[in-house]
């Protein structure tokens, strides 16, 4: 798809971005783009990258044997002949065969224990009691549709206003169509030395109720609630001297750590009892449907990780040099790295938005932060409880409230009291990892 017409302007984006790099006084456009990252070099992703896929090249085999196996069997069925290997067309429709045959959650029945207001009573209370702050809502606000709500946010401690946050979760004609948070405030120093409060807003568009039916939530759409509500908390939380710093204004590589984090709060089983109650007669989520859930969040992860490894690495291995030939580069990693060969005739590049879209040299951020994040949520809420008050308080003044103000290895090291470490990554994917 978009072979001939995407490849030559990728590839001619590689020239002109180390061009500039070159310019700027820059070994690589990697080199410039990881300065001002968490990562800070070329070399420390490239080391985190080998190191985990290393780590996660075992739990890939096993699953891979999986779809092998499925492979045969189909074959055999239909009187295919069986070539004994997974090729780029058979990888989504085996992770497909294998999410419906060993993990059968029925997303429909289970959205019906998640009504949008039981979700966003139990989400805001949750917040509230792990980051020690009181959300009072506000009556007849002045806001720009009549689907919006206004909150102020008080320390719980002192009283003292934090900021404000909005919330327009529906959908109407000419609405952002994607979900958000934006900050509309910074949090920081005024020049008579008053603080300025922040305010945050977060976009979404989730189902609107109808006269017999009230809006339900997705699994999927309470993480994701879950997740943005996170950076409201991250904007409005931080108190920083200087408006740039304020907030989510942390290294890109860091920016979706401590939402990703709060994610995990979706797949433990106090908070989804918070967060649900069926629609029609109050039930609780039954425990099955718990298990089977939370069984389900590591379907396919050894394979889906190594791929964003690929992914990532190949990001850097072009970024890396003065010109690339994408097409040859990502055939030599997918085999080497997923066990996969590209399709002959086709280069997956040519469709990769995310080198075009601003992720250039960065595309390893997402995994980055999610190391980052599991080590936080395993080092110290699982260990000393997820609805801990005290290291609630810690996370808020150690990762929330210092912005962008400190370098977020830095903010890490702080709260967890050691060097960042991927062992709990590991452990998350189901991994046998010694903590």
């Amino acid at each position: 798809r978009c072979l001939k017409e995407n490849t030559p302007i990728l590839e001619e984006l590689v020239e002109l971005r180390q061009k500039q790099a070159t310019l700027l006084g820059y070994p690589t456009h990697s080199a410039f783009i990881t300065e001002m990252r968490m990562s800070k070099t070329p070399e420390a992703v490239a080391s985190f990258l080998k190191d985990l896929g290393d780590k996660m090249k075992p739990l890939g085999k096993e699953e891979m044997g999986i779809f092998l196996k499925y492979k045969k069997e189909e074959c055999e069925k239909y009187g295919y002949e069986n070539d004994n290997k997974i090729n780029g067309w058979d990888f989504r429709y085996y992770m497909n065969i294998v999410e419906e045959r060993q993990y059968t959650v029925d997303h429909q029945k289970l959205k019906e224990y998640f009504p949008m207001e039981v979700v966003t009573k139990g989400l805001l209370d949750i917040y509230q009691e792990l980051l020690g702050l009181k959300f009072e809502k506000i009556e007849n606000p002045a806001v720009w549709h009549e689907d919006v709500t206004l909150y102020d946010v008080l320390d719980t401690a002192s009283g003292a206003l934090v900021g404000q946050f909005y919330l327009d979760l529906y959908p109407r004609p000419g609405k952002y169509f994607h979900a958000a948070m934006w900050g509309l405030q910074p949090g920081c120093l005024l020049p008579d030395g008053s603080r300025q409060k922040s305010i945050a807003a977060m976009v979404a568009n989730f189902t609107k109720p109808t006269a017999d039916r009230p809006s339900l939530l997705l699994h999927q759409e309470v993480e994701t609630f879950f997740h943005e509500f996170g950076h409201v908390m991250h904007q409005i939380c931080a108190e920083t001297d200087l408006a740039h710093f304020s907030g989510t204004n942390v290294e890109r590589d860091f920016v979706e750590a401590p939402s990703q984090m709060l994610e995990n709060w979706c797949w433990e089983k106090e908070p989804l009892r918070r967060m649900s109650k069926h629609y029609k007669d109050a039930t609780d989520l039954p425990d099955n449907m718990i298990e089977t859930l939370v069984k389900a969040r590591n379907a396919n992860t050894g394979v889906f990780n190594l791929r964003q490894i690929l992914l990532s690495t190949f990001d850097q291995n072009i970024h890396t040099r003065a010109k690339a030939n994408t097409a040859a580069t990502f055939s030599e990693l997918s085999e080497k790295i997923l066990g996969v060969k590209a399709t002959p005739g086709t280069n997956m590049p040519a469709t990769f938005g995310h080198l075009a879209g601003g992720y250039d040299a960065q595309y390893y951020g997402y995994l980055w932060s999610e190391v980052y994040c599991m080590d936080m949520f395993y080092s110290r809420f699982r260990k000393e409880g997820i609805m801990n008050p005290a290291v609630g308080k810690d996370y808020r003044d150690k990762i929330l409230k210092p912005g962008g103000s400190i370098d977020a290895a830095d903010m890490l090291r702080n709260f967890l009291g050691r060097e960042p470490q991927q062992e709990a990554f590991l452990l998350s994917k189901g991994l046998m990892i010694a903590m």
